[in-house]
């Protein structure tokens, strides 16, 4: 019987071998068929047979499963599937989009189009009104263009943080729904 050097036992990942603590586990084989319950060296026994490890893949069970794995590998495909999951998640960014009280029907369709692109990637977009020299006047005047904003993206977005002023701009800040 080979056995191997003692190291220390794993501090990430699933115990193995003499690490399984608990006396009796319900074994599954390397072929996935179900041995039933066993005593835990008499299932180390038959995985070194197999030339594998014992792997406690379920330890909250009652007994705990274990399969004959190949530590290594096994490790591996979990921290690849991981990697796979990290990849695929998708954060969510805020895009800003710059107007002015009086800008013009054509540039305000154009900045349209970039809000519903944004929002339709799932990103948050907030749309700031600039004011210059007399424009802070007429705050009225980049309330309405930012309501009409906000009701034009009414179905595919809610407004995050209503319009408010902060210095010489007004911000608002829109979510997809």
């Amino acid at each position: 019987m080979m056995r191997r050097p003692m190291q220390a036992p794993p501090m990430n990942g699933p115990r193995f071998n003499e690490w399984i603590q608990s006396p009796k586990v319900r074994v599954i084989d390397h072929e996935g068929e179900n041995l039933g319950v066993m005593y835990t060296r008499e299932a180390m026994e038959q995985a070194r047979e197999v030339g594998l490890d014992l792997v406690e893949v379920s330890p909250n069970a009652d007994p705990p499963v274990a399969k004959f794995l190949d530590v290594g590998k096994f490790k591996y495909e979990a921290q690849k599937k991981a990697n796979l999951a990290r990849k695929s998640q998708k954060t969510q960014e805020i895009k800003e989009i710059k107007m002015r009280p009086n800008i013009d029907d054509h540039d305000y369709d154009t900045k349209m189009k970039k809000v519903a692109e944004f929002i339709g990637e799932g990103d948050k977009v907030k749309v700031t009104m600039r004011f210059r020299g007399r424009e802070l006047s007429h705050g009225q005047l980049g309330m309405n263009v930012l309501q009409r904003v906000a009701e034009q993206v009414a179905e595919v977005a809610k407004v995050e943080a209503y319009p408010r002023m902060e210095g010489r701009q007004m911000l608002m800040v829109l979510a997809p729904k």
